[in-house]
């Protein structure tokens, strides 16, 4: 007995429909994932200046606080 071909016409264009939102998805989260990347990227550079940044203002206050405690001790 020969199926209907007119059931496996809607099933195979109900699966290329879905294989197409598929490959879609997979794209459109690529691209977000590239994104991510990018600005984890930024963030990470970002961070490295404000620790640098953090350390320099620490130092110079321990300098500031080193003068302090040498003109206490001169007084």
């Amino acid at each position: 007995m020969d199926r209907d071909p007119i059931p496996e016409k809607a099933e195979l264009a109900t699966l290329e429909a879905r294989a197409d939102q598929l490959i879609a998805q997979c794209q459109s989260l690529s691209e977000e994932n590239q994104a991510l990347r990018q600005q984890q990227g930024h963030l990470i550079s970002e961070r490295a200046a404000l620790i640098e940044k953090s350390e320099l203002a620490r130092s110079r206050v321990e300098a500031m606080i080193a003068r302090l405690k040498a003109m206490e001790i001169e007084s």
